[in-house]
């Protein structure tokens, strides 16, 4: 199959989940790659998209009032391999959404390859999620929580750096992930992008292991910070030793040629606002003023 055939079959699967799909809530698509990948099977382009096309179905699982949401990409060569396709479900603990992505990617690599899954993966979601969300609630039911371990609980604030952040799916996914994780903090888009966000050391490792699996040209945490927390009001404590109200996008007077790069002096001026002075000099090796 060449790379023409390819571009074809993805542009033409992705069309088909659009019909499927219609509604924005169910099916979300990357519009600049959809963009790009429509122009080189069209014609208009004559050199193979650069970004990858991605996109995000959320699913109702049938009998169970949950949602499953898969974040696909497609490789260059797909569906030669297998896309690339990550599970998440709020009902799910991270051991048991790993085990359900293993037998889905196991299930299509026996069943799929060379051709174009997306709704086989959907298929088989439908009909065997439910499966691993009652073995989830029967592990995790948080009424038979062990009380003593929440004095174990830790306070973390992770400082995320990364080459650009521009994709708006990805800035929505950010947005939602560290609401629905109950996280505060900010992301500032552009040229290099940065993320902050602050929580229950759980809920801040999830973020981060949803977040460093989307494609990304160099992403990394640089800088940690854990405290832990005593045997007080877990939630008042955390509250006391957040530095941000809420999450939010911070813009700072974009500019440059395509309008990605931030006014760094309002970018210290921000965290020295909120007691993060030092956080400059760590992410560009230079004392803000």
């Amino acid at each position: 199959m060449t790379c023409s055939e390819e571009a074809e079959a993805q542009f033409a699967e992705i069309e088909l989940l659009l019909s499927m799909f219609p509604n924005e809530e169910e099916l979300q698509v990357d519009e600049l790659s959809h963009a790009e990948l429509r122009a080189y099977v069209e014609g208009s382009a004559h050199t193979p998209p650069s970004s990858r096309p991605q996109f995000n179905i959320k699913l109702k699982v049938e009998n169970l009032a949950v949602s499953i949401t898969l974040l696909c990409t497609y490789p260059a060569d797909y569906p030669k391999v297998l896309p690339d396709i990550t599970v998440r479900c709020s009902e799910l603990t991270r051991s048991q959404q790993m085990l359900l992505h293993s037998n889905l990617n196991t299930y299509l690599s026996e069943n799929c390859r060379g051709d174009v899954c997306i709704l086989s993966a959907v298929q088989w979601i439908n009909e065997n999620a439910q499966g691993y969300i009652s073995k989830s609630a029967l592990v995790c039911d948080p009424k038979k929580e062990n009380v003593s371990m929440q004095s174990k609980e830790t306070f973390t604030r992770l400082w995320i750096y990364s080459h650009h952040i521009y994709n708006k799916m990805k800035r929505k996914n950010i947005l939602e992930w560290a609401k629905e994780l109950n996280l505060s903090g900010f992301s500032m888009p552009g040229k290099p992008g940065i993320v902050c966000v602050e929580g229950l050391q759980s809920a801040c490792d999830e973020f981060w292991a949803r977040v460093k699996v989307l494609t990304w040209k160099r992403i990394m945490i640089r800088h940690r910070e854990d405290v832990p927390l005593e045997n007080s009001s877990i939630e008042e404590r955390t509250d006391s030793l957040r530095k941000f109200t809420g999450f939010h996008e911070a813009i700072f007077d974009p500019h440059g040629t395509r309008g990605n790069h931030m006014d760094l002096g309002q970018l210290y001026q921000f965290l020295n606002d909120k007691g993060c002075a030092d956080i400059f000099q760590m992410y560009f090796g230079i004392e803000g003023r």
